[in-house]
């Protein structure tokens, strides 16, 4: 329980000091803002660091683009090149082949000669791994059913055997004989899926054999391996994580950089496998025949996939079927913009290290030339806490600061010498005020004085006025008193009037000498 307690304590300790630093540094962070130097530095920060931003916004644009730009330049050419490696491939292929035919023409009749044929063509083209000539059931009645002549190379390449079968069933169930026997044109076959587990994926060249009447009487198929043709697609790379594809008319992998993916798999099968929808979308549009590119997701990762219909050249001579082939590059976007981004980010970086050191530059070019307005600032506290002599320096500066300092300093001197007078009057004043009270004190004494006079002159009066209205008052009954007692009133009367007018005649000549004393000292 005790330990809850001091923890208790020490947490609202923690958040009170907590608290206190935050609201220091608060107000640390307001006074420094409310600088001047800081204030004109943000802002030409601000002016700076807005123009650098839109010209770079505007150079990565441009540079984006054109990134872009010569990325699909180069997948283009990657495309192309390798279109035409392929087709030059394929022609030569077609050549060997129809220079072969026209040679054993005249030999159909020798079984035997088919082999030598056989063997010529694979010796004269180093594309062929393999050749045979075929013929209709009971072509050679002495030679049974079927007849086919069929040479190849060995696995290791280096000789050329015969062979009597080829694939798994009858040649005359496979697509290579089948098909230009029933439209008696000559083709490409996508890669056979009829052979032998063991046999290695081929594409074959198939030439139908006409008779002397121009009936089919054969076919010559010639064997191109899909790992020759490998090795000329995945050559063909515009960088290096990039791969060329090439799609047959099933959507079907002829070439990719996965040998577990050719034949065995197509761009459709791999939707089943979470592929992402866009390469259905890409799939479909290669399939179509279309020529482009489209962003795809591939393992997490974007990528780009330029792609391009399979057209050979056209050539004199040459049957221009369509194969149905397309060829594509996938191309990752970090090998298309990745040293873009990373330019991007030592472009961002240098430009915050920039604005950071042209801040600090600013702050500290702007706080020397600020220095005499904060210099005249300290002076001015100072004058509006009464140090009006504070001495203020001329200045060598000729722009508006050093102007205003010389202002500021003649304002000073001005100042000082106003308040060295007022200082002095003030000394005048109160000198003469001091004057003033003494002679305030004194009128006052002489006021008292004056009451005093007054009140004691007026006292002496009261009796001889008291005694005269008596007096008079008895003079009202005249009739009732003796004429002696009359006289001694009247001399009475006359008596009390002559000391009232002896006062007045005293109390007038003191006023007389009082009026000329002031006038005297007015």
């Amino acid at each position: 329980m005790i330990s809850c307690f001091f923890f208790v304590i020490l947490q609202k300790n923690y958040r009170y000091r907590t608290k206190t630093t935050l609201y220091y540094m608060l107000q640390k962070s307001k006074l420094f803002t409310n600088k001047l130097s800081t204030k004109i530095s943000l802002k030409v920060v601000s002016l700076v660091a807005a123009l650098l931003a839109v010209a770079l916004f505007a150079m990565l644009h441009f540079s984006r683009k054109t990134v872009r730009e010569e990325a699909i330049l180069k997948a283009e050419q990657t495309l192309d090149g390798t279109v035409e490696h392929i087709d030059e491939v394929l022609l030569s292929v077609e050549q060997s082949t129809g220079n072969m035919y026209y040679n054993m023409y005249s030999h159909l009749d020798n079984p035997e000669m088919m082999y030598v044929y056989c063997r010529r063509l694979i010796e004269s083209n180093p594309y062929i791994s393999g050749c045979a000539i075929a013929f209709e059931p009971y072509y050679y009645k002495d030679r049974g059913e079927l007849f086919m002549a069929y040479c190849h190379r060995s696995a290791t390449g280096s000789a050329i055997v015969r062979s009597e079968t080829f694939g798994n069933k009858p040649y005359n169930q496979q697509v290579w004989y089948t098909e230009p026997m029933k439209t008696g044109t000559p083709c490409w076959t996508d890669p056979l899926e009829d052979l032998d587990p063991n046999d290695e994926a081929i594409t074959t060249y198939c030439l139908p054999i006409y008779g002397a009447e121009g009936e089919r009487i054969g076919v010559v198929g010639v064997d191109v391996t899909i790992n020759m043709l490998s090795r000329i697609i995945l050559s063909a790379k515009p960088s290096e994580n990039s791969y060329s594809i090439l799609l047959g008319t099933d959507g079907s992998y002829l070439v990719h950089p996965d040998i577990s993916r050719r034949l065995n798999e197509t761009v459709y099968t791999q939707l089943e496998q979470g592929a992402d929808p866009s390469v259905k979308e890409t799939a479909d549009a290669m399939m179509a025949g279309q020529k482009g590119y489209k962003r795809i997701k591939k393992d997490g990762k974007d990528c780009y996939v330029f792609y391009k219909p399979f057209v050979r050249n056209v050539v004199k001579g040459r049957y221009q079927g369509d194969m149905g082939w397309s060829v594509g590059v996938v191309y990752p976007e970090d090998d298309i913009f990745g040293a873009y981004n990373r330019l991007l980010s030592y472009v961002l970086l240098i430009a915050i290290i920039g604005i950071l050191l042209l801040a600090l530059l600013c702050k500290l070019i702007i706080h020397h030339r600020l220095l005499p307005l904060l210099f005249l600032t300290k002076s001015a506290h100072r004058i509006a806490s009464g140090h009006y002599d504070e001495p203020i320096p001329d200045s060598h500066q000729h722009d508006e600061i050093g102007q205003l300092q010389n202002h500021f300093q003649q304002m000073q001197l001005t100042l000082a010498k106003h308040v060295d007078e007022l200082e002095k009057l003030n000394v005048e004043l109160k000198r003469q005020g001091e004057s003033l009270r003494v002679a305030y004190h004194q009128a006052q004494a002489a006021d008292r004085l004056k009451i005093s006079f007054l009140h004691n002159m007026t006292n002496q009066m009261l009796s001889p006025v008291q005694l005269i209205s008596e007096q008079v008052d008895h003079l009202w009954h005249l009739e009732t008193m003796k004429p002696e007692d009359v006289d001694v009133m009247a001399d009475d009367i006359q008596k009390q009037g002559e000391v009232i007018t002896d006062l007045l005649n005293h109390l007038l000549e003191l006023s007389k000498e009082t009026m000329g004393k002031e006038g005297y000292h007015g």
